[in-house]
């Protein structure tokens, strides 16, 4: 997927794959419980999903935005928890 992320989310999302954060302790492997999206205005769309994994549920959300290409882009995700914090070069 981070061929197809633009700007801040690229960092965001290989620091999320970095991390690992939907691992568990006990090797359950995470299972999407419900997804849902919504759409702000012609050409994005903020789509999220329930993520269980053994005792934990997580929330992960993107924005995907249409370019002047046609094609879609994530141009922002996060993962529920702490923000990771921005740095000068955001």
């Amino acid at each position: 997927m981070l061929r197809h992320t633009v700007g801040r989310a690229y960092d965001d999302l290989a620091h999320l794959a970095e991390r690992g954060p939907l691992r568990t302790a006990h090797g359950t492997r995470p299972v999407v419980r419900d997804i849902g999206y919504y759409v702000p205005r012609p050409g994005a769309i903020e789509a999220f999903a329930r993520i269980g994994a053994g005792d934990r549920l997580r929330a992960m959300a993107f924005r995907l935005e249409r370019g002047p290409d046609r094609r879609w882009r994530c141009t922002a995700v996060e993962l529920g928890g702490p923000r990771r914090p921005r740095t000068t070069d955001d």
